[in-house]
């Protein structure tokens, strides 16, 4: 079994989201003997944003220059790693009420017409089924208790409908909320999100099934 390991936090050593991958990830492996991990650092390898450049995948143009060489050959090795594992984990801080930038733009380089989506005449069909995504959703406030808060976060919302889109049908969210609401809010927060981590990891992978936000 592949796993994918994603990072996306800007605040290396401090940051509660690259905590939980990892404890994510480290139980994973101990719950499923014979995984084998690649790591994407976004924060360090980010991928550049959709440019005239970069968008060779989507027009089927064959690239003129050696920047748009380069750009298809980012894209196409991001997609392949991508569809080659079984589980990605994914941190997902949410930053001003939605992910950071850093993962929105590997995001759209995996949004492939033919890669891992398609159209038809009764609308798209996603064609990366059969995985299991793991999303450690960390968040300074509380966001998921009222309606107002659910109404203001595209974070957990947005991710599962991109990875829906691209067939993904078991997603699970290990969230930790709250955490810049003081200490005992934070602590509260990390041992919640250790039990998620528990349950999560220890059902097997491409179960089928869509984990929903509270």
């Amino acid at each position: 079994m592949q796993l994918l390991h994603v990072d996306s936090a800007i605040t290396g050593d401090q940051s509660v989201s690259r905590q939980l991958t990892a404890r994510t990830v480290a139980a994973w492996q101990a719950a499923h003997p014979g995984t084998t991990v690649q790591y994407l650092d976004l924060a360090q390898q980010a991928p550049s944003h959709l440019s005239a450049q970069s968008l060779g995948f989507r027009t089927g143009q064959a690239a003129a220059t050696e920047v748009e060489r380069n750009e298809n050959a980012l894209s196409e090795a991001l997609v392949s790693q991508f569809l080659a594992s079984d589980v990605i984990v994914i941190g997902a801080p949410l930053y001003n009420f939605s992910i950071p930038s850093q993962l929105k733009a590997w995001i759209d380089r995996l949004a492939q017409a033919g890669r891992t989506f398609k159209y038809t005449d009764k609308g798209p069909v996603g064609l990366a089924g059969g995985k299991t995504v793991i999303v450690a959703s960390t968040r300074g406030g509380v966001y998921s208790t009222s309606e107002g808060g659910q109404a203001m976060e595209h974070q957990e919302s947005y991710l599962k409908v991109v990875f829906g889109f691209f067939g993904i049908t078991d997603v699970r969210f290990v969230r930790a909320e709250g955490v810049a609401m003081g200490p005992d809010a934070k602590a509260a927060a990390l041992a919640s999100a250790n039990v998620e981590i528990s349950t999560h990891t220890s059902v097997a992978a491409n179960q089928g099934r869509v984990s929903q936000a509270a």
